[in-house]
């Protein structure tokens, strides 16, 4: 070795000095190494993994912070298409009433809730037996005057648009029957000779006695009052079953149409009760009304008249339906996946 080499050789680091470069390196990368770590030569590649670590977990935690804020943002856009699918379904397909009356025990109890199926009447056409929600305007209670609407246009909005809209969201929770709707048993359809009473005091249909035991309230007759009706087209004839405190076709037959109420003016089938609890049940139409001779020769004709309804208003309403809850579906499936 010689003595230009001699003068290029650098002097050994001193321990301390390591331990001073690496405490700076640490002030650098802003990593606290471990003590027994500092001046050796893994320093280096513990520190960049340890600053790796740490980017990637505020990276993470900026992604999570990113998804709540933007889950919290979605959240009344799925709540209002929520709202408008409840609402398309209580316009269209089902709707909830809950009985103010005593009207239709112990068939219906005051309080009970009921599903109303609004479709069905586009698959079938009534039948005797069926329990019907209706509107009584224009035969048992008097058409409404005409209104006067007010002159401001922001007023005639408000009541065309809000109005109805507050309305139909209060009955997502159950509507009772109002002072025009009333809910009662088909007793006779268009055709039907509906008259009272036999010689053993049954109410007859087409000459047939009905026995109305299954579904009449405890201890009460068929009816106290006599009356004799060919129910006209379009119209029905319809009685509670609680016979002796229902004010149904027979309290109105001095009203338009004799007591009878337009078919166009029925609003569905009640076939559920789903509250309270304890008296859920299907409504299915009795077996009085399977009795040979009620149905007359009527029944064929009145199910062809119907039938042309059938194949088209159920699937519309069912792609309105779907289609929405499809994409509801798919997106809190992708919200909840990626959470």
């Amino acid at each position: 070795m010689n003595d230009g080499e001699d003068t290029r050789e650098r002097a050994p680091i001193e321990p301390a000095e390591a331990d001073r470069q690496g405490r700076d390196r640490d002030e650098r990368t802003g990593v606290a190494l471990n003590p027994e770590l500092r001046g050796s030569l893994m320093a280096g590649t513990v520190a960049r993994d340890q600053t790796a670590s740490s980017l990637s977990a505020g990276r993470a935690a900026a992604r999570r912070a990113r998804r709540t804020r933007s889950f919290w943002r979605e959240l009344p856009v799925l709540f209002v298409i929520a709202l408008l699918i409840a609402l398309l379904i209580k316009s269209f397909v089902v709707q909830a009433f809950y009985i103010p009356s005593s009207s239709m025990e112990n068939t219906l109890e005051i309080g009970d809730k009921v599903l109303v199926n609004k479709l069905v009447y586009h698959l079938r056409p009534i039948e005797p037996g069926d329990i019907v929600v209706f509107n009584g305007v224009g035969s048992w209670d008097p058409l409404p005057p005409p209104g006067h609407g007010s002159s401001d246009p922001v007023v005639r909005l408000y009541e065309v648009t809000l109005v109805p809209l507050y309305h139909s969201i209060i009955g997502l929770f159950g509507t009772a029957p109002g002072q025009q709707d009333y809910i009662k048993r088909v007793i006779g359809v268009p055709g039907d000779r509906v008259a009272c009473c036999t010689a053993s005091g049954d109410v007859s249909v087409n000459g047939v006695p009905l026995s109305e035991q299954p579904y009449l309230y405890p201890g009460n007759v068929p009816s106290t009052s006599r009356f004799s009706i060919t129910v006209p087209p379009g119209r029905l004839w319809v009685m509670g079953d609680h016979r002796s405190v229902s004010y149904d076709s027979r309290g109105h037959m001095e009203d338009p149409g004799g007591g009878t109420v337009p078919e166009s003016m029925v609003v569905g089938r009640a076939f559920m009760t789903v509250w309270p609890p304890s008296r859920w049940r299907v409504m299915s139409i009795p077996g009085t009304f399977d009795q040979p001779g009620i149905d007359g020769a009527k029944g064929a004709a009145l199910g062809a008249a119907a039938a042309p309804a059938a194949p088209y208003l159920p699937l519309e309403a069912g792609f309105v339906i779907a289609v929405p809850l499809t994409w509801l579906q798919r997106r809190l499936r992708r919200r909840l996946r990626h959470r």
